[in-house]
Protein backbone atom coordinates (compact mmCIF):
# COMPACT_ATOMS: atom_id res chain seq x y z
CA UNK A 1 0.00 0.00 0.00
CA UNK A 2 2.97 2.46 0.54
CA UNK A 3 3.39 2.56 -3.36
CA UNK A 4 0.37 4.23 -3.75
CA UNK A 5 0.94 7.05 -1.61
CA UNK A 6 4.39 7.97 -4.02
CA UNK A 7 4.13 10.71 -6.70
CA UNK A 8 3.07 9.75 -10.19
CA UNK A 9 6.27 8.51 -12.48
CA UNK A 10 8.15 11.54 -13.28
CA UNK A 11 5.36 13.78 -10.90
CA UNK A 12 8.00 15.62 -8.99
CA UNK A 13 9.41 19.12 -8.91
CA UNK A 14 10.86 21.27 -11.88
CA UNK A 15 10.02 20.21 -15.78
CA UNK A 16 8.06 17.63 -15.05
CA UNK A 17 4.81 15.65 -16.52
CA UNK A 18 2.51 18.54 -14.24
CA UNK A 19 4.80 21.24 -16.37
CA UNK A 20 3.92 19.95 -19.42
CA UNK A 21 0.25 19.34 -18.69
CA UNK A 22 0.22 22.99 -18.09
CA UNK A 23 1.92 24.10 -21.01
CA UNK A 24 -0.21 22.09 -23.29
CA UNK A 25 -3.57 23.64 -22.31
CA UNK A 26 -1.96 26.90 -22.73
CA UNK A 27 -0.57 26.46 -26.49
CA UNK A 28 -3.02 23.63 -27.82
CA UNK A 29 -5.68 23.87 -25.36
CA UNK A 30 -5.23 19.99 -24.34
CA UNK A 31 -2.38 17.84 -23.42
CA UNK A 32 -1.54 14.02 -23.01
CA UNK A 33 0.90 12.70 -20.59
CA UNK A 34 1.48 8.99 -21.26
CA UNK A 35 2.20 6.73 -18.11
CA UNK A 36 1.39 9.47 -15.34
CA UNK A 37 0.26 7.90 -12.71
CA UNK A 38 1.88 4.21 -11.18
CA UNK A 39 1.00 0.87 -12.62
CA UNK A 40 0.32 0.33 -8.97
CA UNK A 41 -2.18 3.08 -7.96
CA UNK A 42 -3.51 2.09 -11.96
CA UNK A 43 -4.34 -1.66 -11.10
CA UNK A 44 -5.78 -0.58 -7.23
CA UNK A 45 -8.61 1.70 -9.01
CA UNK A 46 -9.36 -1.16 -11.76
CA UNK A 47 -9.50 -3.06 -9.29
CA UNK A 48 -12.03 -0.52 -7.19
CA UNK A 49 -14.09 -0.15 -10.76
CA UNK A 50 -14.42 -3.84 -11.50
CA UNK A 51 -15.85 -4.53 -8.48
CA UNK A 52 -17.75 -1.72 -8.33
CA UNK A 53 -19.38 -2.81 -11.27
CA UNK A 54 -20.16 -6.15 -9.88
CA UNK A 55 -21.87 -4.65 -6.77
CA UNK A 56 -24.18 -2.79 -9.22
CA UNK A 57 -22.36 0.78 -8.29
CA UNK A 58 -22.89 1.64 -11.75
CA UNK A 59 -25.55 3.54 -13.22
CA UNK A 60 -26.47 4.30 -17.43
CA UNK A 61 -24.76 7.59 -18.01
CA UNK A 62 -26.88 10.64 -18.72
CA UNK A 63 -26.37 14.03 -21.18
CA UNK A 64 -27.15 17.67 -19.92
CA UNK A 65 -27.09 18.79 -16.23
CA UNK A 66 -29.37 19.45 -13.60
CA UNK A 67 -33.32 19.52 -14.97
CA UNK A 68 -32.04 18.84 -18.86
CA UNK A 69 -30.12 15.78 -17.64
CA UNK A 70 -31.70 12.88 -19.78
CA UNK A 71 -30.30 9.40 -21.38
CA UNK A 72 -29.16 9.07 -24.96
CA UNK A 73 -27.66 6.12 -26.28
CA UNK A 74 -27.50 7.41 -29.51
CA UNK A 75 -24.86 10.05 -28.25
CA UNK A 76 -23.91 8.28 -24.98
CA UNK A 77 -23.54 5.00 -24.03
CA UNK A 78 -21.13 4.54 -21.27
CA UNK A 79 -21.71 3.66 -17.41
CA UNK A 80 -20.51 5.49 -14.31
CA UNK A 81 -19.96 5.90 -10.34
CA UNK A 82 -19.16 8.40 -8.83
CA UNK A 83 -16.07 9.10 -6.88
CA UNK A 84 -16.18 10.26 -3.18
CA UNK A 85 -12.67 9.82 -1.86
CA UNK A 86 -13.57 6.43 0.20
CA UNK A 87 -10.51 4.52 -0.86
CA UNK A 88 -6.90 4.91 -0.47
CA UNK A 89 -6.53 4.31 -3.80
CA UNK A 90 -8.75 7.90 -4.89
CA UNK A 91 -7.47 9.66 -1.79
CA UNK A 92 -3.92 8.84 -3.83
CA UNK A 93 -5.59 10.09 -6.81
CA UNK A 94 -7.32 13.11 -5.59
CA UNK A 95 -4.12 14.42 -3.76
CA UNK A 96 -2.45 14.32 -7.15
CA UNK A 97 -4.90 16.22 -8.99
CA UNK A 98 -5.10 18.56 -6.46
CA UNK A 99 -1.08 19.04 -6.88
CA UNK A 100 -2.31 19.37 -10.72
CA UNK A 101 -5.00 21.72 -9.65
CA UNK A 102 -3.00 24.32 -7.83
CA UNK A 103 -0.10 24.44 -10.13
CA UNK A 104 -3.00 24.99 -13.08
CA UNK A 105 -4.09 27.77 -11.50
CA UNK A 106 -0.69 29.21 -10.02
CA UNK A 107 0.47 29.20 -13.81
CA UNK A 108 -3.02 30.25 -15.95
CA UNK A 109 -5.15 32.05 -13.13
CA UNK A 110 -8.54 29.68 -14.20
CA UNK A 111 -9.54 30.35 -10.46
CA UNK A 112 -10.00 26.08 -10.80
CA UNK A 113 -12.12 25.45 -6.89
CA UNK A 114 -12.59 21.81 -6.87
CA UNK A 115 -12.85 18.35 -8.56
CA UNK A 116 -15.56 15.98 -9.81
CA UNK A 117 -15.39 12.83 -11.16
CA UNK A 118 -16.52 9.50 -11.97
CA UNK A 119 -15.35 6.06 -12.97
CA UNK A 120 -16.89 5.13 -16.55
CA UNK A 121 -17.03 1.99 -18.32
CA UNK A 122 -17.94 1.59 -21.94
CA UNK A 123 -18.93 -1.91 -22.72
CA UNK A 124 -17.93 -3.53 -25.86
CA UNK A 125 -19.09 -1.53 -28.96
CA UNK A 126 -20.04 1.75 -26.67
CA UNK A 127 -18.95 4.65 -27.26
CA UNK A 128 -19.58 8.85 -26.81
CA UNK A 129 -20.35 10.94 -30.27
CA UNK A 130 -18.24 14.29 -30.44
CA UNK A 131 -19.33 16.70 -27.93
CA UNK A 132 -17.97 19.61 -26.19
CA UNK A 133 -17.75 19.43 -21.92
CA UNK A 134 -18.52 22.94 -21.45
CA UNK A 135 -20.59 25.72 -23.01
CA UNK A 136 -19.21 29.51 -22.80
CA UNK A 137 -20.98 30.99 -19.59
CA UNK A 138 -23.08 28.17 -18.73
CA UNK A 139 -21.35 25.80 -17.45
CA UNK A 140 -18.33 25.76 -14.06
CA UNK A 141 -16.28 22.92 -15.85
CA UNK A 142 -13.39 24.38 -17.36
CA UNK A 143 -10.64 21.67 -17.80
CA UNK A 144 -11.51 17.74 -18.34
CA UNK A 145 -9.79 14.98 -16.84
CA UNK A 146 -9.36 11.32 -18.28
CA UNK A 147 -7.52 8.59 -16.64
CA UNK A 148 -7.20 5.43 -18.11
CA UNK A 149 -7.19 2.37 -16.35
CA UNK A 150 -6.83 -0.69 -19.59
CA UNK A 151 -4.12 -3.34 -18.76
CA UNK A 152 -2.74 -4.95 -22.14
CA UNK A 153 -4.52 -2.31 -24.48
CA UNK A 154 -3.24 -2.70 -28.13
CA UNK A 155 -4.11 -0.17 -31.19
CA UNK A 156 -6.26 -2.79 -32.50
CA UNK A 157 -8.94 -3.02 -29.59
CA UNK A 158 -9.77 0.46 -30.52
CA UNK A 159 -11.65 2.85 -28.00
CA UNK A 160 -9.78 6.28 -28.56
CA UNK A 161 -10.02 9.57 -27.26
CA UNK A 162 -10.17 11.86 -30.55
CA UNK A 163 -9.69 15.43 -29.98
CA UNK A 164 -10.60 18.52 -32.65
CA UNK A 165 -8.69 21.44 -32.01
CA UNK A 166 -11.33 23.78 -31.60
CA UNK A 167 -15.52 23.66 -31.39
CA UNK A 168 -15.63 24.44 -35.12
CA UNK A 169 -12.91 22.29 -36.51
CA UNK A 170 -13.32 19.71 -39.36
CA UNK A 171 -10.33 17.47 -39.32
CA UNK A 172 -9.26 15.79 -35.55
CA UNK A 173 -5.99 16.67 -34.19
CA UNK A 174 -4.92 13.56 -32.28
CA UNK A 175 -6.54 9.60 -31.33
CA UNK A 176 -5.39 9.04 -27.52
CA UNK A 177 -5.22 5.27 -26.84
CA UNK A 178 -6.46 4.42 -23.72
CA UNK A 179 -3.37 3.30 -21.94
CA UNK A 180 -2.94 2.38 -18.44
CA UNK A 181 -2.00 5.42 -16.45
CA UNK A 182 -2.10 7.78 -19.05
CA UNK A 183 -3.37 11.46 -18.35
CA UNK A 184 -5.04 13.56 -20.97
CA UNK A 185 -6.57 17.09 -19.61
CA UNK A 186 -8.45 20.16 -21.90
CA UNK A 187 -10.56 23.27 -21.98
CA UNK A 188 -13.62 22.33 -21.83
CA UNK A 189 -15.14 25.05 -23.01
CA UNK A 190 -12.26 24.92 -26.55
CA UNK A 191 -11.67 21.27 -27.02
CA UNK A 192 -14.37 19.06 -28.50
CA UNK A 193 -14.01 15.16 -28.23
CA UNK A 194 -15.35 11.65 -29.09
CA UNK A 195 -14.87 8.06 -27.46
CA UNK A 196 -14.44 5.50 -30.32
CA UNK A 197 -16.03 2.24 -30.05
CA UNK A 198 -13.76 -0.18 -28.51
CA UNK A 199 -13.66 -4.40 -28.63
CA UNK A 200 -13.39 -4.95 -25.22
CA UNK A 201 -14.67 -2.98 -21.61
CA UNK A 202 -12.61 0.18 -21.67
CA UNK A 203 -12.16 1.70 -18.29
CA UNK A 204 -11.37 4.94 -17.29
CA UNK A 205 -11.53 7.86 -14.48
CA UNK A 206 -13.76 11.32 -16.38
CA UNK A 207 -13.47 14.23 -14.53
CA UNK A 208 -13.60 18.22 -14.09
CA UNK A 209 -11.58 21.07 -12.38
CA UNK A 210 -14.57 23.25 -11.73
CA UNK A 211 -15.01 27.07 -10.96
CA UNK A 212 -17.25 27.93 -7.37
CA UNK A 213 -20.74 29.39 -8.84
CA UNK A 214 -22.09 29.47 -5.41
CA UNK A 215 -24.34 31.97 -4.61
CA UNK A 216 -26.11 33.21 -1.43
CA UNK A 217 -29.67 31.15 -2.92
CA UNK A 218 -27.48 28.33 -4.84
CA UNK A 219 -24.65 26.11 -3.40
CA UNK A 220 -22.21 25.03 -6.02
CA UNK A 221 -21.75 22.07 -6.93
CA UNK A 222 -24.67 20.01 -8.39
CA UNK A 223 -25.11 17.23 -10.08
Amino acid sequence: MEELLQPPHGGGLGHGPRDRIVDGLATRGYAVEPAYFSPVLVRALRREALLRDRQGGFTEAAIGRNEQLQQNERIRRDRTCWLNGSTLAQVRLLEEMEQLRQLINSRLFLGLFDLESHFAIYDPGAYYRRHLDAFRGDNPRVVSVVVYLNALWTPADGGCLRLWPQPDAVHHDLDVAPRAGSLVCFLSEQIPHEVLPARHDRLSIAGWFRRNTSTGAWIDPSR
